[in-house]
């Protein structure tokens, strides 16, 4: 509860002197008697105690004026929140070289795939999707808000769903063509590879220029050390183990992607340095948040002024006749 003229409370400095001015015009009784000792014993009338209440009446009612003098509102907030998103399309490599074990304890897909997990989850009033490439590029989930179902469907990317290959080019353009009617404040692709672009209908510079024509940034992120990795094979005699195999990243082509879209090229060496890389990107692609506050007023002084009113009507009636003073 709030009031809208606070200022009225200072009539309560006046209780103090209506209360003195209202003792000082009692009148000492003129009618005297020789001796008061047998009147002792007799207990004091009830109609004492009603004058009493009556002064008690007279109180309430001076103080329920000042309450309805200083206006007391009940006061209800509304807000609204205008968010303007920006649109993402995560554009994830899941050609065979991902299984690259210099991710250790886990492999590169394995890393990638949760820390994308975790940069969904990071994320509020953010369409995001996610598109699969290898020797081809498909949409494993289009732009949602459901950030649950995207991330279901992240665990469920698997090498192998796409014949082996790193189409880096159509990994961008299945995401442009996403993203190329969206009207949100900011598109951008994250793409993520660990290798060179060596199948696929479109390279990778084309596809970045396809990109700005629609206003699409794109952000680069090569993963892996690079060189001589560990990598695990399925022998049929001897069962899993690991050879020495070199995957490169084409860390020129990245660039040049990223430069022509006016966005930034990324190197993730490690699990650590790609936690880093997604948390860079979130905070140079922020959601715009407007809030507008809204406020209502029920006007809550009519009971205390009805309140006041019914106790001097109370004081009134109850004056002219139960407690009735006869000179």
């Amino acid at each position: 509860m709030a009031f809208k003229h606070p200022g009225f409370f200072f009539l309560f400095l006046l209780l103090p002197l209506v209360w003195y001015w209202m003792r000082s015009k009692r009148t000492t009784p003129t009618l005297r008697f020789s001796t008061v000792p047998m009147a002792k014993p007799i207990a004091p009338s009830w109609k004492v105690a009603g004058m009493k209440l009556l002064g008690l009446f007279r109180n309430a009612t001076f103080a329920l004026f000042i309450f309805a003098l200083a206006r007391p509102q009940a006061v209800s907030k509304e807000r609204e929140l205008e968010t303007k998103g920006v649109d993402i399309m995560l554009s994830l490599d899941i050609s065979g070289s991902m299984l690259a074990e210099d991710f250790k304890p886990e492999n590169r897909m394995l890393v990638a795939k949760q820390e994308a997990k975790k940069f969904v989850r990071g994320r509020e009033s953010d369409r995001i999707g996610l598109v699969v490439f290898a020797r081809d590029a498909y949409t494993q989930c289009p732009l949602t808000l459901d950030y649950e179902v995207l991330n279901f469907l992240v665990d469920q990317v698997q090498i192998g769903m796409i014949q082996d290959g790193t189409a880096i080019g159509m990994g961008i353009a299945t995401a442009v063509n996403r993203l190329r009617e969206s009207d949100a404040k900011s598109k951008v692709i994250i793409l993520i590879t660990d290798g060179e672009n060596n199948a696929g209908k479109i390279d990778p510079v084309t596809a970045a220029e396809l990109a700005r024509t629609f206003g699409i940034k794109i952000y680069t992120i090569g993963v892996g050390r690079g060189g001589l990795v560990p990598f695990p094979i399925n022998d049929p005699l001897f069962g899993k183990r690991y050879v020495q195999a070199k995957v490169d990243v084409d860390e020129f082509v990245l660039k040049r992607v990223a430069d022509i879209t006016g966005g930034l090229f990324f190197r993730a060496r490690d699990p650590k340095a790609l936690t880093d890389v997604y948390a860079k990107i979130s905070e140079l692609e922020q959601t715009e948040v407007k809030v507008k506050e809204y406020e209502s007023f029920d006007e809550l002084f009519p009971y205390f002024l009805i309140s006041a009113v019914l106790l001097l009507i109370a004081e009134v009636i109850f004056k002219s006749t139960v407690f009735l003073k006869i000179p």
